[in-house]
């Protein structure tokens, strides 16, 4: 679950991480209010204006500007919200801005010199360990940085049982090149992000900058967060930051119904029970001259009515040509599955594309009977080959 920037340093201040300080605007007057709370607060003559969306590359499409007084904050504000953002993450079509970040601004200059760097926590599957990754090029694309300059780019693997240890905090403070009292703080900041992202069951916690301030202080100035669903019922908490406005409506829908729905960008819907089957669906449609539209798994718990949920979201999508319903009958019983087929033409109505129904397994020959005397304008096949057939028969059309 991805939540928004502001989410995320809400998080890492509860862990006593020092962060960019802001509040949150949803108009352009809350915004000019907000600005004015952090001048008299903090003291801040400028403010950065940060448009709150689930997608990294804000500034690149104008997404994070410079206000340089109150009122400017609140004129950014104004042409920020509501704005269609489009930036390298996003897509063309871009996501809608229905709130902004009015934040301090933290580049203020001294006698030292400022610094940027990348710090990220992640979990590595190949090893089943923690892994710290970081480097000095800080606000940049880290993937700008691994193809130019991978010599820049550390990391640190953490065992889960001892968790991070000192002089691992050390090493990465020795090689972002940092002494005296920066040196102190980016500890307190490392140990403070490795239990924010442990506490709170993240996937991902990326911080692109962390700043080493004028004065010697180590700030989370951005922060990108990835919480896991499967562990969300340990944080009723976190599972209230959702945003279902930042995700695709389909996806929502196909969660609501229980269904493990990705949309793609092919044009052959498939309706699969179990998730390495999908995939060997998917590449057969490949294989056979179309391209999966989607990655739709229906579980062991398939019946009338998740095959009927499938079929609305499946629809949903202009693009689909054809649908392949691939069942292997284990748990789920092919002659369910079939019935739940009829039903769904019959409560949909005239479904245009053509269905290619393949059933195996328990009652599988009952669930052919099924398909092939209820009248409807279904294809059934019994061997993954013959269900390939019948894909590619409908593009050589």
């Amino acid at each position: 679950m991805n939540i928004h920037e502001f989410q995320g340093k809400s998080l890492l201040r509860a862990y006593n991480v020092d962060i960019q300080e802001g509040f949150v605007a949803e108009t352009p007057d809350q915004a000019v209010m907000v600005a004015g709370q952090l001048r008299e607060k903090f003291g801040c003559e400028f403010f950065v204006v940060k448009a709150q969306i689930h997608a990294g590359g804000r500034g690149k499409g104008g997404g994070v500007k410079l206000a340089k007084s109150i009122e400017e904050a609140g004129l950014l504000a104004s042409k920020m919200i509501g704005m269609q953002l489009v930036t390298p993450q996003t897509g063309p079509s871009g996501k809608k801005v229905n709130r902004v970040l009015i934040a301090q601004d933290v580049y203020y200059k001294g006698e030292s010199e400022i610094k940027e760097f990348y710090i990220s926590l992640l979990l590595n599957r190949k090893t089943g360990r923690y892994t710290i990754m970081y480097s000095p090029e800080g606000g940049m694309s880290i993937e700008e940085v691994a193809e130019k300059t991978p010599n820049l780019i550390f990391t640190e693997e953490i065992t889960p049982g001892t968790g991070l240890r000192s002089f691992q905090c050390r090493n990465i403070a020795f090689n972002l090149g940092l002494s005296g009292a920066a040196h102190i703080n980016m500890i307190k900041f490392l140990n403070g992000i490795y239990e924010t992202f442990t506490g709170c069951d993240a996937q991902l916690l990326e911080i692109n900058p962390v700043l080493k301030t004028s004065d010697n202080r180590i700030l989370a100035v951005d922060c990108k967060v990835v919480l896991d669903d499967n562990a969300l019922f340990r944080h009723p908490d976190l599972s209230e930051m959702r945003d279902l406005s930042e995700e695709d409506p389909v996806e929502v829908e196909a969660a609501d119904n229980k269904l493990n729905f990705i949309r793609l960008d092919g044009n052959v819907g498939c309706m699969v029970n179990g998730a390495g089957l999908a995939m060997a669906t998917m590449d057969i449609i490949k294989l056979s001259g179309g391209a999966p539209a989607n990655f739709l798994d229906v579980g062991g718990g398939a019946n009338a009515k998740t095959v009927e949920a499938g079929f609305r979201i499946i629809l949903k999508d202009p693009a689909v040509k054809a649908i392949l319903i691939n069942i292997f009958g284990g748990i789920v019983r092919c002659d369910r599955v079939a019935i739940g087929v009829v039903e769904a033409y019959k409560t949909i109505g005239q479904i245009k594309v053509p269905v290619i129904v393949r059933l195996q397994g328990t009652n599988a020959e009952k669930a052919k009977e099924i398909i092939d005397s209820s009248g409807l304008k279904v294809s059934s096949a019994i061997s993954f080959r013959e269900a390939a057939e019948k894909v590619r028969e409908v593009f050589s059309v």
